[in-house]
């Protein structure tokens, strides 16, 4: 069971729905090229078939992601308690530079300059996931260890 934020999985749906409201479009497409007749020389018809399976993939994909995951809103979690969908200040103790991280199920495609997105099984994640306020994690990073101080979360 993988966890994921509320909006994660809204994202999810959306793209699933989207997905779903796309068939009737390409199989649209896959009747007209069938009407234009040879379907070994149909370069419209394979286009169609290709983007059809493409499309398909993609609805397996995500019906199997929606169906091993868990909002993580579902269950309760104290305020101190960093988990999925909060946005955590921390500053690093070698430096006593601070930056904010939010703690995602899976990378979205939304930038945003007040905070970095992580996910729940980076290095970083899974030293924050159910740290708590004023607790120092240690993150074993590629370029060595980095230890941080949970100053506070946001959301």
């Amino acid at each position: 069971m993988e966890m994921i934020s509320q909006t994660d999985k809204e994202r999810l749906e959306a793209q699933l729905s989207d997905c779903l409201k796309f068939r009737p479009v390409i199989a649209g497409r896959i009747a007209e090229a069938r009407a234009q007749g040879d379907l070994k020389e149909n370069a419209d018809y394979h286009a169609a078939r290709e983007d059809q399976a493409m499309n398909e993939a993609k609805v397996r994909d995500l019906e199997a992601k929606l169906s091993r995951v868990q909002v993580a809103g579902e269950i309760d979690v104290p305020l101190d308690m960093v988990f999925l969908g909060a946005i955590v200040v921390l500053q690093d103790v070698k430096t006593s530079r601070t930056e904010k991280y939010r703690l995602v199920g899976q990378l979205t495609d939304d930038s945003s300059d007040d905070y970095i997105e992580v996910t729940g099984s980076s290095p970083i994640g899974v030293a924050l996931m159910k740290a708590r306020v004023g607790e120092t994690v240690r993150v074993d990073l590629p370029k060595g260890e980095r230890r941080f101080l949970i100053v506070k979360i946001d959301g």
